[in-house]
This record gives C-alpha cells, structure tokens and sequence, in this order.
C-alpha cells in the first residue's frame, strides 16, 4: 500500500510555513502602494517625462512625431540613477508617437519600454496615459493556489476575431465551464501580426493585433467580474531577433550562456543590475497597471544566473511584497525542465519562493499511455511511468536515469504540497511542437479523450486545460510566424524541417509564414453545439463541477491512498481529522476514483480501507458523455464485519473483521468516482445528495444564470 499525505508530515508543514504564511493567508484591504513604474513615457500634468537606461549610449534624443510638441529634444544623463537619460517635454500628450536616437545614429528606435507599438516592432512608440482606465475590481481579491483551474489560451486563435476584447465577450462561457482562471499567452510586442509570442521584443507592450493596452485591462476588469483570475505569460529567457534593438541602449545579453531560442539574458555579467531592473519592472508593471494576478514565467530553466540573490528569488520577494501591498494574493508560476522542486521551496529552506512549477512528467506520462507514442521524450515514459507513478511523485524522473536525455534527471519532491504543481493533458507546447499540431482528438478514440480529462481533473494537482480542450476540437494548434526578414524566415522553416522531417511532404500547409496555417489554428467555436462536442463539454462540466464540490479533491487538502495493478488503478481520497478533534461529516467524507487503462471491461479490486458503503457519482462512460453505457458498478457494499463466536471474556476476545473481497466493474478506458453513502446518518444529511442527480448518467446539473451547479 502506498499513502500519499497531501497535507503532509509536521516537518513538511514547518518547511512551507513560510510559503504558506505569504500566500494562502486572507488577503488584507489594499492599502496605497508607491511603486511607479519609471522608465519609458510617463505623462504629467505639464507633459511627459521620458527616461530610459542607455548605459551604452554617449548621446540620446527623442523625436516626437506628433502633437504639440513635435520635434528633437535632446536628453541629459540622470544625476540619481547611473546609465539613465531623462527628458522633459512640454505639451506631449496621450497619443502622441515618439522615438529615440541613439549616439547620433542614422535609426531612430522604439522605447524600450514602450507601453504601446501601434504601428509594430519597427514603428514609434505612443504615450499611454496608464492612470486612465477606470477599473471596476476595487473588491477583487486574487484566489489561492489551491482554487486555480488554469484555461489556456492565445488571444490570435481563440477567436474568430483574435483580439483582447473578443476573448472578454466568451468569458462566461468559461465560468459556466467551471475555469477560475485563464493563462494568456505572451502579448508582448513581435514582429507582424501572427506568433504564439516568444518572439517578442517589447516586452512592456500589449501586441497592437490584439488591441491596445486599455483592451486587456478590459479583459483583466471583465474576467474578475467573473470571477477569474487572469495569468499572463512573461518571457525573460531570451528576446526575439527581429525588431530587437536593445543592443543600442546597454548590455541585455552576454555570450557566456546560450539558449535553444537565442542569445542569453544577461542576468549576472557586468552591467547586469540594470537589465535585473527591465525584467523585474516588467513583472511589477502587469501586477499594477494591468491587475493581473499571476505570472507563467517561461523556461525558467533558460534563466542563467550564478550571483549570490538568484533573479528568480529577487523576482518573488518583490512581486509578493507587491502582493502585499496591494492586499491582493499574486502568484508567480515556473515552467522548468529541470525537475528541481528548489522552485517552489521557500528561500530561508534554499529555495527561490516561487509558488508553483509545471510538471511535465504527468502530461507525458498520460500520453504515453493513450496514444502508444514512443519517440522523443515519450520513450522515457511508454512502459516506464504509470498513472499511479505520477499521482504520487509530480517528478517521476527524481534522481532517475532517463534514456532520452542520456543521463540521470531531476529530483524529489518530498515535503512539497501538491498545490505547487500544474499539470496537464495538453497544452500549447505539447499539442503545437508537433509537425501537424495535433490534439488528443484527432489522435485517439474519443473514449481515451474521456479517460485523459478524468485522470486530469482528478489528480491531486492544480490542473491546467488548453483552448478548445473542453468540447474535443479538432482544429490544429500549429506553429506560426509574420517575420519580415526573409533570411529569419529561411532559418525558421529549415529548423522546422530538421526537427520534423515529414514537414517536407506536407508542403504549404504547415508553412510557419503562410497565413493559411494561422487561420487553421483558430477554434472552431461551432464545435460546441454539434452532438459530440456537446457531450464532450458535459463531461468537463461535470468534471468540474465535482472538483468544486466535493473538498477532497481540492490540492492539499486530502490524504491520498492509491493501489494499481497492470492496467488498473484506484485512488481513494479522505479528508483528514484535524487538530485531532472528531469532526464526524469531515472525517468521513471521502472520494474513491476508479481508473481502467485497457482495452477491456475489467474487474477492479476495491481497497479495504475504502470502508463503508458507496455510490456512484461519475462515470466516464455514461451515454450522456458519449459513452456506451454499459454496466458500471452503481454501488459498493459496505465489508460485512463478522464477529468470533466464543464463550471467553469480552477483553479477551479479538475481533478482527471478515474482509470480504469487493470488486467494481469498469468498460474499457473508462474511470469512475464513487462517494461513500450515508443514508441513515443524520451526521451526513445534506453533505450528499439522495441520489446523483444524473452526473453519472451524463446529465449535467442544473445550473444558475451563471453556470453554477
């Protein structure tokens, strides 16, 4: 038998305290903070103040290119801040473009953190006036880890329009979904009009495609009107290539480290304090001016840094401390190829403060087992890693030798709760970095697509779903690009084909520049009202549905136990007594998930630890959802206690039970939950429902205006 304490051991609690104190604590009323974000264009009441760090430059102007205050004004290197240029001008206004000139060089370049691109990487730069939006949120309060149900998107393909304020008008769709917060993949600026945006440039600069920055403070407002909390994509690995011109202004990059996607971020070399500042800034600056409430930090792994305050626990103490004044709760959110749970741990036990991590080793080893794959990286988890593996350790690879990389890979996550760690069925990496960029639709049978979500939604993580995953869309996710420079072009098509040689027969239609491969990604909305799509949709809903309902399949908050044989599994969920105090509803209430990972109807042996009686509350296979409807075990018996007939004395007498061998009955890839059933208690009336009100049969609940149970 194997247990799981997701609410961990008491030297696992001292560990996290620190974490925890910060994070999951009430937030208090938002006190006033001081914190301005002071490069770039900032309006005043007798004009703008431009400022720049431009340690490289020995002479800097900014033209103004309309209003007022058209012309060349010469700026003066800062008395207060070493390799800074400032300049006040009169009678600029919002909305007026400018740009700078650099050593009296022939281009004239875009801010550095410019706050709006209209005209692209390549154009002038507007003033934005950022105290003018008027939000509505004031009583927006962020959410805790353990309530994020991650949705995925790109604001380019999530609609027919691609802008900021198309994707605010399908927000309500996503709360009756049951989503608590949507991930938007990178904004930032980047050349032309179509990109996933790790190519951007201007990181500070919501990409004009999309709207401009008063659009995604729309969106921001509208999803906390919601109730959803928004995470945004930031990049500080790397800088795209084209329309990168912050060489002219100081020493971004250092060629003592390399990346897959360019040259490295100097984060630790000479002249480094300032570029700390450009990314930290930026991570402030979406906190504040945007109100966004998380931050998915990109290959964090890219992130090289070898000074004694690692950037990644400067960026924390920072952004919580913004958290803090604020009184909202803000998280930052690592992906890493590293398997190092050093992440998420906090600094005083060696760590970098970071909320929670991606743990890829889950997707990988659920894919593995329902599309048979076995190439790349998948070699490393068809065979190897089980579904049971992964519920217990996020790190499957923790100090174990890995065949793909050729070497021994991560380590273990011991003591860390199970909050800290995303995981997923698909995503945008996992669907898009392949040569068609297809989903798990068009992949597998539908009834593998069920099992997937099931094994996702149930798992003791925080679960992230991508775009269009909730009502099975077939449209693909490819990769694809609006480069302007023809040779950047050349080199990205040619690394395409040596990652994926068959792009080659596949010709134009997964061309990265074509426009028609961008029009492909796109969701087709439709899908969700054809009969398939619908049902697909009923499963997630209820999915969901049960995760906020029932409190044990809340992220740390259960004690989790699980049993597998070959192709089965079953994971039993209690919550624990608390403070030793007999609470006799929260004792007992508890979830028993089923799993069959076969191609065959299975007979399941039930743990005796499940005790008691239970029902069925779920079924991925009910015809509601699209399934066959064949016979699942709609019950479990309580196991008949039996007690030794004999004449010696009571306290002499040992009565141990007569366990009886329960079995359920699960169709092929299938899984179930069942709840335990009180009907006589009086404990237990109200925590349970008489009967299921038809979620097993794949009738979805009733729900409220706004999509509430």
């Amino acid at each position: 038998m194997t247990t799981i304490s997701e609410v961990g051991h008491a030297e696992d609690a001292v560990d996290q305290a620190e974490v925890e104190a910060r994070q999951d604590s009430p937030a208090p009323a938002p006190p006033a903070t001081t914190w301005r974000l002071r490069r770039g264009a900032t309006v005043t009441e007798a004009g703008v103040t431009f400022s720049v760090w431009a340690p490289n430059a020995t002479s800097l102007t900014v033209h103004v290119s309309s209003g007022a205050a058209a012309g060349a004004h010469a700026m003066t290197p800062s008395k207060a801040e070493r390799g800074v240029w400032e300049a006040r001008v009169a009678d600029v206004r919002a909305g007026d473009r400018y740009a700078f000139q650099v050593n009296d060089g022939e281009l004239r370049v875009p801010d550095p953190v410019s706050r709006y691109q209209p005209d692209g990487v390549h154009g002038a730069s507007q003033v934005i006036d950022a105290s003018a939006f008027r939000w509505t949120d004031q009583d927006w309060r962020g959410l805790a880890l353990p309530d994020f149900i991650i949705y995925e998107l790109h604001v380019g393909t999530f609609t027919e329009e691609g802008t900021f304020d198309a994707a605010a008008a399908r927000l309500p769709e996503l709360r009756a979904l049951g989503i608590t917060a949507i991930e938007i993949m990178p904004v930032a600026e980047f050349p032309g009009r179509r990109n996933w945006g790790y190519d951007g440039v201007l990181h500070y600069a919501p990409h004009h495609a999309y709207g401009d920055p008063e659009a995604l403070k729309r969106l921001v407002d509208a999803a906390h009107a919601h109730g959803i909390a928004v995470v945004l994509d930031v990049v500080y690995n790397h800088v795209g290539p084209e329309g990168n011109y912050l060489d002219q202004f100081g020493p971004y990059f250092t060629d003592t480290y390399r990346t897959p996607w360019g040259r490295s971020v100097n984060y630790d070399g000479p002249g480094s304090d300032g570029v700390r500042r450009w990314a930290h800034d930026n991570a402030m600056y979406w906190v504040t001016e945007f109100h966004v409430d998380a931050l998915r930090l990109d290959a964090v792994h890219g992130i090289f840094d070898f000074g004694a305050l690692a950037f990644l626990e400067e960026l924390s103490d920072e952004i919580h401390e913004m958290g803090r004044q604020l009184g909202r709760k803000i998280q930052l959110m690592a992906e890493s190829d590293l398997n190092d749970p050093r992440l998420v741990r906090p600094p005083a036990l060696g760590g970098f403060g970071v909320d929670a991590q991606w743990a890829d080793d889950f997707h990988h080893a659920l894919h593995a087992l329902v599309t048979g794959e076995r190439s790349g990286y998948y070699r490393d988890f068809q065979g190897v890693a089980t579904i049971g593996d992964v519920y217990r350790e996020p790190f499957f690879y923790a100090r174990r030798f890995s065949e793909h990389r050729g070497r021994t890979h991560g380590r273990s996550s011991a003591g860390v709760p199970r909050q800290r760690f995303i995981v997923c069925a698909q995503n945008h990496d996992q669907v898009g970095n392949r040569a068609l960029g297809d989903r798990l639709t068009t992949l597998v049978p539908v009834e593998r697509q069920r099992f997937a979500a099931a094994v996702l939604l149930l798992s003791p993580y925080v679960p992230l779903l991508f775009m269009g995953e909730e009502y099975g869309e077939t449209a693909p996710f490819l990769y694809f690009i609006e480069h302007g420079d023809e040779e950047l072009v050349q080199a990205v098509r040619e690394g395409r084909k040596r990652e994926f040689p068959e792009i080659d027969e596949l010709g134009a239609s997964v061309d990265p520049q074509a426009p028609q491969t961008f029009e492909r990604s796109k969701l087709r909305w439709e899908r969700r009202g054809q009969p398939d799509g619908m049902q697909m949709l009923a499963l997630y809903r209820d999915l969901l549905a049960l995760r906020r309902e029932e409190p044990a399949l809340r992220p740390g908050a259960s004690d989790v136990y699980e049993q597998e044989g070959g192709d089965w599994l079953t994971v039993l969920r209690i919550m624990p007594i608390q403070n030793d105090l007999h609470d006799p509803v929260r004792s007992r209430r508890a979830l028993l998930c089923a799993f069959n990972m076969s191609g065959r109807a299975q007979v399941i042996p039930i743990r005796s630890e499940a005790i008691g009686h239970w029902r069925l509350r779920l079924s991925t296979d009910a015809a509601g959802y699209g399934g066959t409807g064949a016979a699942t075990t709609e019950t479990i018996p309580d196991i008949v206690q039996t007690p030794t007939v004999t004449d010696a004395p009571k306290r002499l007498v040992s009565m141990p039970p007569e366990q009886q061998i329960r079995t359920i009955t699960l169709p092929p890839w299938s899984a179930a939950v069942y709840v335990r059933d009180f009907p006589d208690d009086p404990d237990m009336r109200g925590v349970y429902p008489a009967r299921s009100v038809g979620v097993h049969a794949g009738q979805a609940p009733r729900r409220d205006a706004r999509g509430e149970a």
